[in-house]
């Protein structure tokens, strides 16, 4: 599922692709992908052209200008759901497989929205903040600071790895972010949010900041993360090793890390340092 550092990398593709190019037509396969009706979004987009873009979480937003630009602002929302992604083409190449909304460039290019499981979603916005707060959307992983975040745990009566789950005390953290995050810290996922210290909190504000970071600079790339990071434990469809099984120890004490269920969601940690 694209978490933060993927809508991320999106984010910064849309930017260096799509910009400034005004927008001909919007083709549809499947209406059941739009929040907002088919007719009301070739409307308001057609003759407009993107001029930027906004993250908060696995939110994206893309801001646009045009004709009644200024009395009449128009966003795009784009969320990637649980297998989405982008694709910026020249219209003589054959359509992306899976691009199932399609934005048609007056100067020949595309910009897919690819779909493969059909649980995106784009729909059209006045206002973010406004869009946030009925969404109960809380900072941004990237820029949510230690007293916010100490703020939204310490409110909180519920285990540790939950709380960082609810997009609403800090929006993108997805189970294997929160997973690496805990590990990082060397907070057990099932220590309660009452309990935690403010080093511990400081100490998983840092993690966030790195872990995010990270992502980022490897595209979400997981084989090129760090050998001191817990997600090469992780089983995944394309673990770099060969031999999986003699991966599963923690990278920092050898300890066989443990895998259990906390919060309805498979999680991965040492028993030995997050205790």
């Amino acid at each position: 599922m694209p978490e933060l550092p993927e809508v991320e990398t999106y984010r910064r593709y849309l930017e260096t692709s799509s910009l400034h190019q005004p927008i001909e037509a919007i083709d549809v396969e499947d209406t059941r992908l739009l929040t907002t009706p088919l007719s009301v979004l070739q409307e308001a987009l057609i003759g407009r052209w993107f001029i930027g873009t906004e993250r908060v979480g696995k939110n994206l937003f893309v801001l646009t200008d045009g004709p009644f630009a200024a009395e009449k602002p128009v966003i795009l929302h784009m969320h990637f759901g649980m297998t989405g992604d982008l694709e910026y083409y020249h219209s003589s190449v054959d359509r992306p497989k899976y691009a199932r909304i399609v934005f048609q460039f007056r100067n020949g290019f595309n910009l897919g929205f690819i779909c493969p499981r059909k649980f995106e979603r784009i729909g059209l916005l006045n206002h973010i903040d406004t869009y946030l707060k009925r969404k109960k959307i809380g900072r941004d992983g990237l820029s949510i600071t230690f007293s916010e975040l100490a703020g939204q745990l310490r409110r909180k009566k519920v285990m540790t790895k939950p709380a960082l789950m609810d997009q609403g005390t800090v929006a993108g953290l997805g189970n294997w972010i929160v997973d690496e995050v805990l590990f990082q810290a060397q907070v057990h996922p099932e220590k309660r949010t009452e309990t935690l210290t403010d080093d511990e909190i400081l100490r998983l504000h840092d993690a966030i900041q790195l872990v995010l970071t990270t992502a980022i600079r490897h595209e979400a790339q997981y084989r090129d993360f760090p050998a001191g990071f817990l997600i090469h434990v992780r089983e995944w469809d394309d673990s770099p090793y060969d031999d999986v099984e003699a991966h599963k120890f923690c990278p920092r004490c050898g300890t066989r890390i443990a895998k259990s269920e906390v919060g309805g969601r498979t999680t991965y940690f040492c028993p030995n340092e997050q205790r």
